[in-house]
């Protein structure tokens, strides 16, 4: 089950790896810093079979040992010199030393003991030119408490290494080959080590170990590998059906190496594992991923109802009116997410499902829109998590976001949004106003909308790739003068198209020029949808749904029967109507107080809580509160006035 391509892909040897034979020929410290507690393929023949998964120090030791190199050892501050591959290299590399192993090791102690300590072993090792050396320092992030606050016995160690480094010296063995003695230092980052150690030295070379990459995820999955992820009997029995159709297999390895951009080695054998477990099939490979992040088997975006997305746009309606370009603009993300389209344009495959960025004056349905679409996709409105961005203005408060890092007050309760996320994966996110949130927000956000994950401050991974992201923004509605005073830049009589320019070339003006960060306007491309006044035609919708709504609660929750005569609707269309600032949100306060609250007191006042028939005559907005002329009869008995 292979094909020229999966060919290709077993051939590729990563970076790291390259630059490791390269400059192992030239330095004689070489530091390896990123994914360094990962396993990785080993990428060639040799002394171990090539697709090998192994650990760090044993694919070391394999390369070292292809290049001829004859005293391969390793270092760490708890166990001192050690080979777990050849043990019986640490009595050739004692002897260079003068130090006998004990159980396979040679104890040493990296800080203080400057004539038998670590340090001086090593420079010994290095200095001598009969025997061609590897010395690899494993776990060099801990050797030390801080690389800015050394104690002096810390120095002296470090400057001990830089002093053997200068005194290494190359081997020549039988055949001629001239090899140079090696310090290899494997840290988690490279400013675990003190910077004086490795910047402006000539003898050393830091190599950054990445995540795997595509080729090497490929390499995996279509090449000797891939019948290791199943159960053999449910592999077995799948393969004939493949064979028959390589094509369709080959669709679905792509798309599982698509689904695990960003995932070490690691991770990649839990899938494998969980596969096996769960016994899964072939054209279930893409399940997994999904029971790795998210925990679950069962995808929301894959049991949708479809016929129920075909009728979003009535549902819409009835909660938001008069926004159709908002509208359509939504439902072609979900449409997208869908049919599985979302994030081809990209690189990368781990987006969110959608990005929408809603513009617009306030109380216009942006809210409404994104809790609808909550609704419509996942059955809830709690599925759409709001956040408001002006409580993260101040600096750091991207730690309150997405969690503090180890040592800061606030670790232990991890990220607001991060947890959300974790526990709600599908979901929308809702991030209102997001002009106020401090710009070390927005850079996080790039990472999320490129890749579709972030690592929280517990070095968790938090998955965006089911969700739709939201932001909402008042931009473009007002400008200031010089003297720092507002005044509209849009107003309710401009036709919409015009309304809609201005406010996303306020938009790319606040992120291009304000901000100075074009990216992440980028980042939104194409999905700035601007809403629209709420004009008074529907306004008079809006206030005559709100109205509705009163009316068939009170039937079917309290079975009293309300009426608003023509001359009370009037009153409250002229009441309702007569300021539109404040959009379908000012129609619901004054709904509030010109009908919900004296209606309220009135059937309180009279002792009509339930089975009751009510007319409304009129409404007093000149009286203080707003009052009702109305009629009432409860049950059989006579008719109950207010004036």
């Amino acid at each position: 089950m292979t094909d020229r391509k999966a060919y290709k892909a077993q051939e590729y040897i990563p970076k790291w790896h390259r630059e490791l034979d390269l400059f192992s020929q030239i330095k004689p410290l070489l530091i390896l810093d990123g994914n360094v507690l990962d396993v990785y393929q080993y990428p060639v023949e040799g002394s171990i079979p090539k697709g090998s998964i192994i650990r760090l120090t044993d694919y070391l030791y394999y390369f070292f040992k292809d290049r001829g190199y004859e005293a391969i050892v390793f270092y760490d501050n708890l166990r001192g010199f050690y080979n777990t591959c050849e043990p019986e290299l640490v009595k050739k590399f004692g002897s260079m030393v003068q130090a006998e192993p004990y159980s396979g090791t040679i104890r040493a102690e990296f800080r203080g003991a400057k004539d038998v300590g670590a340090v001086a072993m090593i420079g010994k090792a290095l200095a001598q030119n009969k025997v061609s050396t590897v010395i690899v320092m494993n776990m060099a992030s801990r050797y030390i408490s801080s690389p800015d606050n050394l104690t002096q016995e810390e120095v002296d160690s470090f400057s001990g290494l830089v002093r053997a480094l200068l005194e290494a010296r190359d081997t020549m063995d039988s055949q001629h080959v001239m090899r140079k003695n090696l310090l290899v230092v494997i840290a988690n980052k490279l400013n675990d080590l003190p910077p004086w150690f490795y910047l402006q030295n000539p003898n050393a070379k830091s190599i950054a170990i990445s995540e795997p990459s595509k080729e090497e995820r490929e390499r995996l999955v279509m090449g000797g590998n891939f019948a290791s992820f199943f159960a053999r009997d449910v592999y077995e029995a799948d393969r004939p059906a493949y064979e028959k159709d390589p094509e369709s297999l080959h669709k679905l390895q792509e798309r599982f190496v698509a689904l695990t951009e960003g995932m070490s080695f690691t991770e990649l054998n839990g899938l494998r594992k969980l596969c096996k477990k769960e016994r899964l099939h072939i054209h279930e490979m893409s399940t997994v991923v999904d029971l790795y992040k998210y925990g679950i088997r069962e995808n929301p975006w894959k049991n949708l109802d479809l016929e129920e997305i075909r009728q979003a746009a009535v549902r819409f309606e009835e909660r938001v009116k008069g926004q159709p370009a908002a509208q359509n603009k939504t439902l072609d993300i979900v449409k997208r997410a869908i049919t599985g389209l979302s994030g081809l344009q990209g690189s990368s495959h781990g987006r969110p499902k959608g990005v929408l960025f809603f513009a617009g004056p306030t109380g216009t349905g942006k809210t409404e829109t994104a809790k609808t679409l909550a609704e419509i996709l996942f059955g809830s409105e709690d599925a759409c998590i709001r956040f408001d961005m002006s409580e993260y203005s101040q600096p750091h408060s991207d730690q309150k976001l997405l969690g503090a890092p180890p040592g800061y007050v606030g670790y232990e309760a991890g990220g607001q949004l991060t947890n959300a996320v974790r526990n709600r994966p599908f979901s929308i996110l809702l991030f209102d106003e997001i002009e106020k949130a401090h710009p070390t927000i927005l850079d996080k956000f790039l990472q999320i909308l490129e890749d579709g994950r972030m690592t929280d401050g517990q070095g968790q991974t938090v998955y965006f790739s089911e969700c739709i992201i939201i932001f909402t923004s008042n931009l473009g509605i007002y400008t200031c003068d010089a003297r720092g005073e507002r005044h509209l830049n849009v107003t309710m009589d401009m036709p919409y198209e015009d309304v809609a320019k201005r406010v996303r070339h306020a938009i790319e003006d606040y992120f291009k020029l304000e901000l100075g960060r074009p990216e992440i306007l980028n980042r939104i491309g194409e999905n700035i949808v601007v809403f629209d006044f709420i004009r008074p035609d529907v306004a008079e919708r809006i206030l005559a749904a709100q109205v509705k709504k009163i009316i068939r609660f009170l039937q079917e929750d309290k079975e009293i029967a309300l009426t608003l005569s023509d001359k009370a609707q009037a009153k409250l269309r002229e009441v309702a109507l007569c300021n539109l600032a404040n959009g379908g949100r000012g129609i619901g306060n004054i709904v509030e107080s010109h009908l919900i609250n004296p209606l309220s007191r009135f059937l309180f006042d009279y002792n009509l809580c339930e089975r009751a028939s009510v007319t409304i005559q009129d409404i007093d907005v000149s009286a203080t509160p707003v009052s009702l002329i109305a009629e009432a009869r409860p049950m059989n008995e006579q008719t109950t006035e207010e004036g």
